[in-house]
């Protein structure tokens, strides 16, 4: 009996030996304590996502096991910060209060720039509970990167093509926002409609606005950053649908609309000649 305890004493001590000395390691989508994800947008560079997470690129480099700068949109990568999952009754703005940390700084850790967030997604929080950035020998509390810059003011017509695009094309692509931005500036030069950008949206041919968030008031709701930097695009001559002046969505009935040639199709979104 002895001998037996003494033989399962020694197996148990080998097991555990074995196993520790098995390296473990962690899979992409791990917690790791000190670091989240960040997935790389369009016109991202490890310098750009370095200032965002008050880092530096060598120490991205190191903890993402990368030998060059180069990166792909939608390439995930460790970086100093929390992760937080969305709970019920979350914005990023009560986020952002939470963590003391503006809100230009989580909306830009996170490329969300909408009002909408889900429960249970998990958001990239930038400093707050970071792992020591190496030569520091500290972790920081969240420091901006640099001095917050008021907006600078956006012109009337940048505004109210904005907010066209915002109530029109919200929760579709970047290209639906561009192209009804597009549309507004194809009918603008057309000859066919009013002259300038307000005359177009305000509209009233025959008795009908031109445009429905004219007549429901939804024209009047502040714009996201998508829906203003859609309209610069616009503004500059950015046309994905190559001139078209009307569009509609993918329900409608109305014989006049569908009687149009089609220029682009995106999402729910008709755009036509």
């Amino acid at each position: 009996m002895k001998r037996s305890r003494k033989v399962k004493s020694i197996l148990l001590a080998a097991g555990l030996s074995l196993c520790l000395s098995v390296p473990i390691t962690a899979n992409a989508g791990a917690y790791v304590p000190g670091l989240t994800d960040y997935k790389a947008v369009s016109g991202d560079s490890l310098f750009k996502i370095s200032r965002v997470f008050h880092t530096t690129v060598d120490h991205l480099m190191k903890i993402n096991g990368l030998t060059d700068t180069s990166l792909n949109v939608g390439q995930v990568l460790k970086v100093p910060g929390d992760t937080y999952t969305v709970i019920k009754g979350d914005t990023l703005y009560l986020i952002a209060q939470k963590y003391k940390m503006p809100l230009s700084s989580l909306s830009r850790a996170n490329n969300i720039y909408g009002d909408y967030l889900d429960i249970g997604q998990r958001l990239a929080v930038p400093g707050a509970g970071s792992a020591a950035v190496p030569g520091t020998g500290s972790t920081p509390s969240y420091v901006p990167a640099e001095p917050a810059q008021p907006a600078p003011p956006i012109s009337e017509e940048l505004d109210l093509l904005s907010r066209l695009i915002m109530a029109e094309a919200q929760g579709e692509s970047y290209q639906a926002k561009v192209a009804v931005g597009a549309v507004v500036m194809n009918r603008v030069k057309s000859g066919l409609f009013a002259d300038t950008v307000k005359g177009v949206i305000y509209q009233n041919i025959n008795g009908y606005y031109q445009f429905t968030p004219v007549v429901n008031g939804w024209i009047n709701k502040p714009a996201n950053a998508d829906s203003i930097r859609a309209a610069k695009d616009a503004l500059n001559g950015s046309d994905p649908t190559a001139g078209a002046l009307w569009y509609y969505d993918t329900s409608t009935t109305n014989p006049f609309m569908l009687s149009k040639k089609i220029a682009l199709k995106t999402g729910n979104m008709v755009f036509a000649y």
